[in-house]
């Protein structure tokens, strides 16, 4: 291994080193209870609580992905993206922190989002709790796929080492540190893993920029490919079969006229933020943050942060085409982009350094996804379905083996080393925005609610997602649109028509509503 390289791993290793440790650290604390494992005995402060939040939501396609599409098809797909994110991210903190936290404590101190749901509407047959454990399992495995897709990318194209091989050394390190601390360790981590990111982008879009002439050279290089400097255009790379872009005899990247980018595919792109009030790993923190006064800082905390990696992120794919025209040729190839100008504008010790943002953006999503899916399990269907009277050490050991096998599926997900990072978050997002965004908003804001529209809204949303995405996109025009907005819209539908249509909550429900509304 060349001597850059192994400098490079030398870094990268006592991150990882560093991540243990946080990991022992808090690992006989959370050990002591299932409370303590899940959401930290609600002890979170307003920073890491808002750091944690970010990084864990971001994961690896923030470094990777959206850079890729940036570098593959310009500014419009990864700037309408990352706008309608940042809109999302300060909504979600802005409307449903405080209101979830409160009513979290009310209905019966909930500690998971399947709790929640089903607490609040007083269920007795837990139909709620399974549908939201069974959703999580699902779209959490896709998730976890898509960082171990991460991990396997990034090792493979630093050491020239076999992907699959990588991808599941990377899972079973993000298996290991989860098994020892649980959420208290993965906020902490999360915490330093949000700094770690924000640092690599700016420093790698600070370096690219410089190398490629200045920020005035690389709009100049983006405005001479058709679709690529717009945002109501795309970029339209020609590729021959196998998805490899062409070149012309120049030498240069080879682009065919720019595409269309009306109204319906930007509001489309935009949806994207309808996610954030579905997203489990985000409305745990605000249900484990130690007092409710504290969101607001968190919110304020959160939104700068996003604002800034989002922007970073999405020029780093244009500082790229300027630096490299050539140098990735396949959409998949495009999210190594991050990678390629670290090692090439940076010292290997410094580049390891900037890699770690890479892993510590994976590992503080994965880590996040598969706890949670842990707790649908063990503690909302083994100890809130099936044994109500399991103990808590009965809970912990169910959480593992549960972690163990959606790690394992994650790894089954990830094993085509041409996956599209970007492509399998959006398919997860879309499916946790559509299944627990609306009745999110619903079981907040509308009295009216009832268990029998909580459970119709969730199981159209989640189903949406999946007619669209695999029976209606592929018909191209109208349908082309992304899966989260009809899911979204049709969920919402489902709550309200079949909240009037069946019997309204009980005054118990209602007087919990109120007091929800009411609470300090």
């Amino acid at each position: 291994m060349p001597s850059s390289s192994v400098q490079t791993l030398i870094a990268m290793i006592l991150y990882m080193a560093s991540v243990i440790v946080i990991g022992l650290y808090f690992a006989k604390r959370a050990n002591q209870s299932s409370e303590n494992y899940f959401i930290g005995g609600r002890t979170l402060g307003p920073w890491v609580a808002a750091m944690s939040a970010e990084a864990s939501d971001m994961s690896g396609w923030l470094l990777m992905g959206l850079p890729g599409v940036a570098y593959w098809c310009g500014t419009a797909d990864a700037a309408w993206t990352a706008i309608g994110l940042a809109v999302g991210t300060y909504l979600n903190w802005l409307i449903v922190a405080k209101p979830l936290r409160r009513y979290s404590l009310i209905a019966d101190n909930a500690i998971t989002l399947p709790d929640f749901f089903s607490n609040r509407f007083h269920e007795k047959k837990k139909v709620l709790m399974l549908i939201a454990s069974l959703f999580i399992l699902i779209f959490f495995a896709v998730y976890a796929g898509s960082c171990f897709v991460t991990c396997g990318k990034l090792f493979s194209k630093l050491f020239g080492a076999n992907y699959q091989l990588m991808m599941v050394l990377g899972a079973l390190f993000v298996l290991v540190y989860t098994f020892l601390g649980g959420f208290l360790a993965e906020s902490a981590s999360d915490f330093m893993q949000a700094v770690v990111m924000i640092f690599a982008l700016v420093v790698v879009l600070v370096s690219g920029s410089i190398y490629a002439g200045g920020f005035g050279a690389v709009i100049e290089n983006a405005r001479s490919i058709p679709g690529f400097w717009a945002f109501f255009g795309i970029a339209s790379p020609v590729t021959d079969a196998a998805g490899v872009q062409a070149v012309t005899s120049t030498g240069a990247p080879l682009f065919g006229e720019a595409g269309s980018y009306g109204f319906l595919t930007v509001l489309s792109t935009l949806s994207w933020g309808l996610g954030y009030f579905g997203m489990p790993q985000v409305l745990l923190r605000f249900i484990a943050i130690r007092r409710t006064e504290e969101l607001t800082q968190s919110r304020r905390i959160a939104t700068v942060w996003v604002v800034i990696s989002l922007a970073a992120a999405v020029m780093i794919g244009i500082v790229g085409r300027a630096m490299m025209p050539t140098a990735l040729q396949t959409a998949s190839d495009a999210e190594n982009i991050f990678v390629i100008m670290s090692q090439t504008l940076l010292h290997p010790l410094f580049a390891g350094i900037v890699m770690a943002g890479i892993l510590a953006a994976t590992i503080s999503s994965s880590d996040s996804y598969l706890l949670i899916a842990a707790s649908a399990v063990s503690k909302n269907i083994y100890q809130g379905i099936f044994r109500r009277e399991a103990t808590d050490k009965q809970v912990m050991t169910v959480s593992r083996i549960t972690l163990l096998a959606v790690a394992l599926i994650g790894m089954v997900i990830a094993l085509d080393e041409n996956s599209v990072i970007f492509t399998i978050v959006s398919f997860a997002w879309a499916g946790f925005g559509a299944t627990f965004g609306p009745i999110m908003l619903f079981s907040l804001f509308w009295k009216r609610t009832n268990r029998a529209g909580a459970i119709a809204g969730m199981l159209a949303g989640g189903g949406m997602v999946f007619f669209w995405k695999l029976v209606l996109k592929p018909l191209g025009g109208v349908f082309g649109i992304y899966e989260l907005l009809p899911a979204f819209l049709f969920s919402c539908l489902m709550i309200v028509v079949v909240s009037l249509l069946t019997a309204p909550p009980s005054a118990e429900i209602c007087a919990e509503f109120d007091a929800a509304r009411k609470a300090d």
